[in-house]
């Protein structure tokens, strides 16, 4: 994705002249471009406590560029003659079915818990008097708030704006690179929009930093000096860029790997409460539990043969080393 969103910046510098030399640079080298930024950074952090200020400057970033991009179609006011053909569902009542649970979907994903939390709050102070999990859950709940704040802004103005012109791979940025015409501001959005992919490049590759560090010590008996931690961050940084170039259509599998991970939020907690706190059988903790626990594992099911049935339906192009 951070490569991705560099190709539109370089695009937006040529202001549509296809024969200018950043318009010729291709995907798999901004892939490169951007995992060189990523790891250069990654190299100044040496675990997941160290990141606060990452996380600080990701967060003012997204809400930076949330809020430009559903600033800027509103006043726009949507494509280029202002008129946007509203997206219609088909009228096939089992198309309507599949889209209708296809948003659904979506929400289960964009509010879906952070895979990281548990790590995130073993970085915090705690006592008996002052546990972690108190200021865990009040981060947690601004989260979601913030959340709710930069989302549905987007969706809304992005409707209204565009309509079905909005494209099917890119969303709402490549809307509006292909229809406003300040591309200064475009140009300010991709590099708001980098800077958060970087930041969150760190938080997320922390742990398999740690991981790999831990196998490190735990074979030679002994601390991992610094060369060996930024041959492990090159490394890692390396097989992500493979990964990338070698499968560049993993965005468009969103959908369907996100529904792989969704048990993580919706059933795993569940269920580990059963195990752990061992309730009585048919006591209200115990009853809330089983419940909420089946019921996502029935949506999880639901949610992965609704992505895969839209791949199925919509075509799928496999455009391996050919970001």
């Amino acid at each position: 994705m951070g490569g991705t969103v560099m190709k539109v910046f370089l695009k937006s510098m040529c202001d549509g002249n296809t024969g200018c030399a950043a318009y010729k640079i291709t995907g798999a080298e901004c892939f490169l471009a951007f995992i060189c930024v990523a790891i250069l950074a990654a190299l100044f952090f040496p675990n997941l406590n160290s990141l606060a200020s990452v996380a600080f400057v990701g967060s003012v970033s997204v809400l930076a560029y949330c809020s430009l991009l559903w600033i800027l179609p509103v006043t726009k006011g949507g494509s280029g003659d202002g008129i946007a053909k509203k997206a219609v569902l088909l009228t096939g009542s089992m198309t309507r079915i599949r889209d209708a649970l296809g948003g659904f979907e979506i929400l289960a994903l964009a509010f879906r818990g952070h895979n990281l939390v548990l790590e995130i709050q073993g970085t915090l102070p705690s006592s008996q008097k002052q546990p972690s999990k108190k200021a865990m859950w009040r981060a947690v709940k601004i989260s979601v708030i913030l959340n709710i704040l930069c989302v549905y802004p987007i969706a809304i103005a992005g409707y209204w704006a565009y309509g079905d012109r909005m494209p099917v791979d890119g969303g709402i940025l490549l809307a509006l690179a292909a229809f406003y015409e300040k591309k200064h501001i475009i140009r300010g959005l991709c590099v708001l929009i980098t800077i958060n992919y970087v930041c969150a490049f760190q938080i997320y590759a922390m742990p398999t930093f740690d991981n790999l560090e831990r196998i490190f010590v735990t074979k030679r008996n002994e601390p991992c000096p610094r060369w060996m931690r930024s041959m492990i961050k090159l490394f890692f940084g390396g097989l992500t860029y493979f990964i990338a170039v070698t499968f560049p259509f993993l965005p468009r599998l969103a959908a369907f790997i996100g529904a792989i991970g969704l048990p993580v939020t919706l059933v795993y907690p569940c269920f580990m409460c059963l195990a752990i706190k061992k309730p009585p059988r048919f006591s209200p903790t115990w009853c809330l539990n089983m419940g909420l626990g089946s019921v996502g594992t029935m949506l999880t099911l639901v949610f992965l043969v609704v992505a895969l049935w839209s791949l199925i339906d919509n075509g799928f192009e496999a455009n391996f080393y050919n970001p």
